[in-house]
């Protein structure tokens, strides 16, 4: 698109990278552009292929990407954390090339490998963009067994929302992946409006911590499974993070306990809640105040409204559909996010999946409400609640635990069962209590685990699977 190129060329000797291999500028952005498409053409890439991209952030990682974009292709990014998944996934894709970027070491056309692969026809809903040579993009939800749906996106509906006005940007730590929704749009609106993507090399909380300090970051887009553990670990202690500006969260419920604490570390950074869906786009947001979880959701190309106590939206960005699945839109348009709400005059406050909900003996409980709880007690460095099937109320709530320090397993379940009868439901109080045996209760996305089908070890049970709905 035209007007992109033109941006960048206004935008000239800004910085629109830096991290370990130091700053490049857009005027030098652009010189990648033109490097990269040179490569494209040799591999014989051209407009209509479908590109599997395996890479993280780097900016020549970003110029292939624009690159293949400008080309006129549609591109599934991939994360190596799903590595196992690549096959399956370029299959429902018909992907016709696949490009690895080099892990370790200088990243060019040269250490890129391109790979033919054996295509076949593109899916119906793919085959108009294939044959007009419309760029777009194949991302992939995520989903408790591992098999997501294939979202196809067109790029143009994307960034459209880019196209009117150069908006406010910062130097942005990218920390939500490639191959996610929120990644993407994070990348499109710094690079589109002349700010500054920081790249770090993993996910680790004292790594972030150190780019953020080393390269005076201002705003860090993250979840907030990754806020309660760096507020948990106390590592944000080392560094100068006082370059902060702005901290965005989503992709899932925010505990109560952790806004509070986040605030109260950090009382000059604006804390603002994100909402969006690979199906839909991203929402524009307005949080109520840092402290709050309530949030104007919205924005132009979108409509809301909430059925039966549901959200459901109707967006302008929406994908074209699923390569693999029915269409989840109704008759005018409109998408179940399955997403359980409270409203307030304009402001919305969402309090967690449809699907997550547990049932105990007909009392629906919310995990994140007993989660922001259970956070709050003393050696508990982090905790996640799930549904697990019970034979006399159906389900129970399950809370695993991690500890900060050892403690005898017996002891903290009193001690925890002690405080939930004193501030909980009955029915809210956990009835099988676990403590995890690994480092983390998070995924490689930083996105906590509930689905009890997704656990293939249930850690050290403290209570009887019959446990009675006040976990006695």
């Amino acid at each position: 698109m035209s007007w992109i190129n033109e941006r960048f060329r206004r935008f000239g000797d800004r910085e629109i990278a830096v991290g370990a291999d130091g700053a490049v500028t857009y005027a030098q952005f652009l010189d990648k552009l033109a490097t990269w498409a040179d490569a494209i053409r040799g591999w014989g890439i051209g407009p209509g292929d479908r590109v599997g991209l395996i890479g993280d952030y780097h900016i020549d990682t970003v110029a292939l990407l624009q690159s293949l974009i400008e080309a006129g292709c549609v591109v599934i990014p991939l994360s190596e954390d799903d590595r196992g998944l690549f096959d399956e996934r370029l299959t429902i894709c018909c992907a016709t090339k696949l490009l690895t970027v080099a892990a370790d070491g200088p990243i060019a056309p040269d250490t890129t490998q391109c790979r033919d692969l054996d295509a076949a026809e593109p899916h119906p809903l793919m085959a108009p963009m294939v044959n007009e040579g419309r760029p777009g993009f194949v991302i992939f939800t995520s989903g408790s067994t591992g098999k997501g749906k294939a979202v196809l996106l067109d790029h143009a509906r994307m960034v459209e929302k880019f196209q009117d006005r150069v908006r406010e940007s910062f130097r942005t730590l990218l920390f939500l992946k490639l191959d996610h929704i929120g990644g993407l749009n994070t990348l499109f609106s710094v690079i589109f409006n002349g700010g500054t993507i920081v790249t770090c090399a993993t996910r680790q909380a004292k790594d972030i911590c150190e780019s953020v300090q080393r390269h005076r970051v201002e705003l860090l887009p993250t979840t907030p499974s990754f806020l309660t553990m760096l507020l948990m670990s106390g590592v944000h202690r080392q560094y100068d993070l006082t370059s902060l500006k702005v901290v965005t969260y989503g992709t899932e419920v925010m505990p109560t306990s952790t806004l509070t604490s986040l605030h109260q570390t950090f009382p000059k950074v604006t804390l603002k809640q994100t909402y969006g869906l690979s199906e839909l786009g991203i929402l524009a947001t307005q949080s109520k105040d840092s402290s709050s979880r309530w949030m104007k959701i919205g924005g132009e190309g979108f409509e809301l409204d909430v059925r039966d106590g549901t959200l459901w939206i109707r967006s302008r960005q929406a994908m074209l559909g699923y390569l693999n699945a029915p269409s989840p839109f109704d008759a005018e348009g409109w998408y179940d996010t399955g997403d359980r709400v409270e409203t307030d005059g304009e402001y919305f406050q969402i309090l967690g999946r449809e699907s997550e909900i547990i049932n105990v003996a007909g009392e629906k409980v919310f995990p994140i409400e007993v989660e922001s709880f259970l956070l709050t007690l003393d050696n508990v460095l982090d905790v996640v609640v799930r549904d697990k099937k019970s034979p006399v109320t159906g389900q129970m709530v399950w809370a695993e635990f991690l500890l900060e320090r050892e403690e005898d397993p017996v002891t903290f379940k009193r001690r925890v069962l002690d405080a939930c009868r004193g501030q909980l439901a009955p029915f809210k109080v956990p009835g099988f209590v676990t403590i995890a045996k690994g480092e983390t209760l998070v995924g490689s996305r930083f996105k906590k685990i509930r689905k009890s089908s997704a656990i293939a070890n249930a850690g050290e049970p403290m209570a009887a699977s019959a446990a009675t709905p006040d976990g006695r």
